[in-house]
């Protein structure tokens, strides 16, 4: 059961073939600012990117026809439940205009379509960022203009929940965990019972801030910041995403880099690490209380998880709720694969958009 998986990023095009979940090959196809510049709109990387695709097959030697299946990285597209998704009609009309958003993850089910349609072979997409699962009180902001929004990193927090509940034998659905993706976004879900019942909108301004990200800020400062004539409106908005959380404080988004300055001395820099831990575990006491305090794990993930300096701190801080358990790093191409593999083995039905 061979699979074509595609994850495009920002500036980079993340390629796996698998048999069922075991990685065949993979490439990080690393894209030039330059060279994506000749593209106006992001839809016109559409040929663009398909050809790297494709040429990544052809370099594995695998023809096209072998495959059981094509699934892409999902993209902004309404809210929905989590799972695995047949792409159609109605999915392809909203990732082409992008219905939350215009991010290069759009192009995902859209090229993974396009190549399985050439082969009759059916195309997924699996856990997109857009998944919501939220209890109907989580959704209140405490302003009817402005309601929570479920955007997360849905996939890698799903699959490390499932990778727990098997190296634990549980059932992803009898079980309470706390999820903490750290990344160049963090987000921080509560896992009830196979939902993710709340979780901080980690695009676009909630929760603990990151490498990347300002998570909450002081509303009333905000408002007079974006007031004050001094910043645009997309300048205000990458200031929260992109430009914000450590890159503000010391444009460099590299928390290794930085950690081994905290280390070597660097005060100013420690005092952000820490806080950014102490946020985190602020955010995850908070989840806790979704359920009543009764939470069977924490979860610690993503590329941030593998510094124990930062492990360390946030599982002192949390670990009198649940044991924590630190699975570092993420494998969002295996993540789309077994996704795949759970339907084509009829381990789960296909959701349908």
């Amino acid at each position: 059961m061979k699979l074509l998986i595609i994850n495009p990023g920002s500036t980079s095009t993340k390629i796996g073939l698998f048999e069922e979940d075991k990685e065949l090959f993979s490439k990080n196809l690393q894209h030039d600012m330059a060279e994506l510049a000749q593209f106006k709109e992001l839809t016109d990387q559409y040929d663009f990117r398909k050809e790297a695709i494709l040429n990544f097959l052809k370099e594995t030697g695998v023809e096209a026809g072998e495959l059981a299946a094509v699934v892409g990285r999902g993209g902004l597209v309404k809210p929905l439940a989590g799972g695995t998704y047949t792409i159609n009609e109605a999915m392809k009309r909203d990732l082409h205009k992008g219905l939350q958003g215009i991010h290069a993850s759009n192009l995902g089910g859209l090229i993974a379509d396009e190549i399985a349609q050439t082969i009759g072979k059916p195309s997924f997409v699996v856990d997109p960022v857009v998944v919501d699962e939220l209890d109907d009180v989580a959704r209140l902001s405490g302003h009817p203009l402005l309601k929570r929004r479920s955007i997360f990193h849905a996939l890698n927090q799903k699959a490390m929940a499932r990778q727990y509940c098997r190296e634990h034998n549980v059932k992803y659905t009898d079980v309470n965990l706390i999820v903490a993706h750290l990344g160049g976004g963090i987000s921080v879900g509560i896992h009830h019972k196979g939902k993710v019942v709340d979780v901080n909108n980690a695009l676009d301004g909630e929760g603990p801030f990151s490498p990347e990200r300002s998570g909450g800020l002081p509303a009333g400062d905000l408002a007079r910041l974006s007031f004050s004539g001094s910043y645009s409106l997309k300048e205000i908005q990458t200031m929260i995403t992109g430009k914000g959380g450590m890159v503000a404080y010391f444009n460099n988004n590299n928390i290794r880099e930085l950690e081994e300055q905290a280390l070597a001395g660097n005060n100013e820099i420690k005092t952000a690490i820490d806080a950014m831990a102490y946020q985190v575990a602020k955010e995850i006491g908070a989840m806790a209380a979704v359920v009543n305090g009764k939470v069977d794990a924490i979860i610690l993930t993503g590329g941030i998880a593998h510094s124990k300096y930062i492990t360390g701190g946030i599982t002192e801080k949390v670990k009198f709720i649940a044991p924590v358990v630190v699975q570092a790093g993420e494998d969002e191409l295996r993540a789309l694969a077994q996704g795949a593999v759970r339907v084509l083995k009829g381990e789960e039905e296909a959701k349908i958009y």
